[in-house]
């Protein structure tokens, strides 16, 4: 299937690894343009260097920036080469905060976790949904997690800040921005194989004294698909979602988690 997105230019935070990375080698396949972001330079251009080498990749530009800052932001635009703020994919990403118990953090975890993963995905849908509503088009995806549907008690700091993004993005969404063919959806992961992944496990692992492996194989196996997920097969539906075919969905969470998630609604 043809996308239809061919030479439109995609934004990707987080693009150096991880779900993020799938993203950007889905959209490099369809003939994007991209500007991937991450903090980590070299790992990024690693990333950049790979998904030129994809059949029908258009230009990559990378930048070595915190995307969750006000600085990495200015930088995103200012890429040599890039569209500024005239993005026609926004793809938002940012690492999810640690997990923990909800009474040792302190107000400045909190205030991090909603810059990271509410304020920050908020702050790029702004700069950029007008241009996009002005040229007929735009795609913004968010990457959220399964556990705004399902949350995890450890993730305290992730499932409230990813709420308030998805609340958010239930009123924009269905704004006159629908009307203009921008849309706005989320993407929640549940448990695919990366790295946030292992984190997760680690702090599980600690405190229940089980082994990292055995506590991944119980969690695999806990999952109706029977596995993780694939950063590829995210990937896959992150760009149909912003693709001309997937103009009538809007103000969505789709969930991608294996069919871990019990509930009809």
């Amino acid at each position: 299937m043809d996308l239809g997105i061919a030479g439109k230019w995609a934004l990707v935070c987080g693009a150096s690894k991880g779900l993020g990375l799938g993203c950007a080698q889905a959209l490099a396949a369809e003939g994007v343009n991209l500007v991937i972001v991450a903090r980590g330079a070299e790992a990024l251009e690693r990333a950049a260097t790979d998904l030129r080498k994809l059949p029908g990749a258009a230009t990559v530009l990378t930048v070595a920036a915190d995307i969750t800052t006000t600085g990495g932001r200015t930088a995103a635009f200012a890429a040599e080469g890039g569209p500024g703020t005239n993005f026609d994919i926004v793809v938002n990403n940012a690492g999810g905060p640690p997990p923990g118990d909800f009474r040792d953090w302190e107000r400045d975890a909190w205030i991090k976790a909603l810059d990271a993963n509410m304020l920050t995905p908020i702050e790029l849908i702004k700069a950029t949904v007008d241009g996009m509503a002005a040229r007929g088009f735009g795609r913004v995806v968010n990457i959220t997690s399964g556990s705004v549907k399902a949350p995890i008690d450890v993730l305290g700091l992730s499932n409230g800040a990813r709420s308030g993004l998805t609340g958010f993005v239930a009123g924009v969404a269905r704004s006159s921005l629908a009307g203009a063919n921008v849309t706005i959806n989320n993407l929640l992961p549940g448990a695919f194989d990366t790295d946030r992944l292992r984190v997760t496990v680690e702090g599980a692992s600690r405190k229940t004294g089980q082994s990292i492996e055995t506590l991944l194989e119980a969690r695999s196996k806990a999952i109706p698909a029977k596995r993780f997920g694939r950063p590829q097969e995210f990937g896959a539906i992150c760009a149909f979602l912003c693709s001309q075919h997937a103009s009538y969905m809007t103000g969505q969470n789709i969930l991608a988690d294996g069919g871990a998630y019990p509930g009809t609604f």
